[in-house]
């Protein structure tokens, strides 16, 4: 009997996660041992999950302290796990971040300084530099959440604002070695990018940070304005001597899963294309562009034939446009992609967050049926209203196509797959 699309679609979810998990992915990329101490310091959704990992494979002492997400943490002996708040940073992740910079300032030369990086990092290990506080930063980073600003903005802007992100870190620890082994969920999966780039040299200047300010019409606290215009508060830059000894490698990517996903769906019979890892842009907009190339598919066979699945990655961004609603940012995407279709026969769609969690609710994502615009206007919601009041959670609430996962303890960003069956 074939394969349900609802199953085919989860499964293939199932398979781009676990592409990524980091007990899969961490063993075959760790350093040889140094002379000295290894310390471990670590923030991200996946770095408990990236210590864990490092604890069942690395031979020899270790000790350091990694930060996640509520919810995210992992059994681990020897390094300590703290949780702490996201994507609004909160008093535990500053006082963590502060700890970890202090371990790092405490490495000497014959010590290696072994750092677990991933998505989410840039508000777990939120330190205000010099002159700020934890409420300034609160307050410019919840602007550019409700902004739309693409995540190379937002970290341009953070990088410039922090006492350790930018390659502040690295610098604090210099002349240790300092390794850093990353996941990415980024566009690009440029370790500038990732967690606000905190052991890599930082290519972005001050005058970009209040670029995007300026770009997104956002008002800050006047200490903040102020330090975006000191020279001194520049970030250390390509050629830094104290980034010497430093390295970085990309462990797991989007990429990378977006390939396991498509290995899944050829077992299953169906042609896989993979349209891309880095997309962005406003959600909804996403959307209804996939929407339409699967609409394509199915009346052309362009840009190929049925039964395919078109698999797309990277981080949109969302305008919030209304107060009060829910939903992330796939859950918005998957309802213009739906609104799109209009109940377009043949062609199913799953969205979700590859860390388990989108926006602020407990759902990973959520799916798409041919008949999903009629059951909805049976229950009597208008999903161009629910659009348009950025909550889609709501739509799929009551269509009861929510993806639950809970906390995967990794992050390679979001996950969006739409089926279409042979005519």
């Amino acid at each position: 009997m074939p394969m349900l699309p609802a199953d085919l679609l989860r499964r293939c979810f199932d398979a781009a996660v676990a592409a990524a998990d980091p007990m899969q992915v961490i063993a075959r990329h760790l350093p040889p041992r140094p002379r000295g101490r290894t310390i471990v310091l670590g923030a991200g959704k996946a770095s408990a999950r990236m210590a864990e990992a490092l604890e069942a494979a690395w031979d020899g002492p270790l000790t350091g302290l990694v930060v996640t997400r509520y919810g995210h943490g992992a059994p681990c002996q020897r390094i300590e796990i703290v949780e702490a708040a996201h994507p609004v940073p909160d008093a535990a992740g500053a006082g963590a971040a502060a700890r970890c910079l202090a371990l790092a300032e405490q490495a000497g030369p014959d010590d290696l300084v072994l750092c677990l990086i991933s998505g989410g990092g840039s508000a777990l290990w939120t330190l205000p530099a010099p002159g700020l506080d934890l409420a300034m930063l609160r307050h410019v980073n919840a602007g550019l959440l409700a902004s739309g600003a693409a995540i190379d903005e937002m970290n341009t802007v953070r990088k410039h604002l922090s006492a350790i992100q930018g390659g502040r870190l690295a610098a604090a620890a210099h002349p240790a070695q300092v390794v850093t082994l990353a996941i990415s969920d980024v566009p690009g999966d440029q370790p500038t990018v990732i967690a606000s780039g905190p052991t890599v040299a930082d290519p972005s200047t001050l005058a970009e940070a209040r670029a995007v300010l300026a770009r997104h019409h956002l008002a800050v606290p006047d200490a903040v304005h102020a330090r975006l215009t000191d020279p001194a508060a520049e970030t250390p830059k390509p050629g830094d001597p104290r980034l010497s000894t430093t390295s970085c490698v990309v462990v797991a990517a989007p990429r990378l899963s977006l390939e396991a996903a498509a290995a899944e769906a050829r077992t299953a019979g169906v042609t896989p294309l993979i349209l891309g890892d880095a997309l962005e842009g406003e959600a909804r907009e996403v959307g209804r562009v996939l929407a339409g190339i699967a609409a394509s598919v199915r009346l052309h066979a362009l840009p190929l034939a049925a039964p395919a699945l078109l698999l797309s990655g990277g981080e949109t961004t969302v305008t919030v446009r209304a107060s009060g609603g829910h939903g992330g940012r796939n859950q918005e995407c998957l309802l213009g992609c739906g609104l799109q279709l209009a109940g377009s026969p043949g062609i199913h769609a799953l969205m979700a967050d590859t860390d388990g969690i989108d926006g602020s609710d407990p759902v990973a994502g959520a799916m798409w049926h041919p008949e999903s615009m009629a059951r909805l206007a049976a229950l009597g919601l208008d999903g161009h209203q629910l659009l348009a009041e950025n909550n889609a959670f709501a739509a799929f609430a009551a269509l009861g196509t929510h993806v639950v996962t809970g906390p995967t303890l990794t992050n390679v960003n979001d996950f969006r797959a739409l089926l279409i069956d042979a005519v």
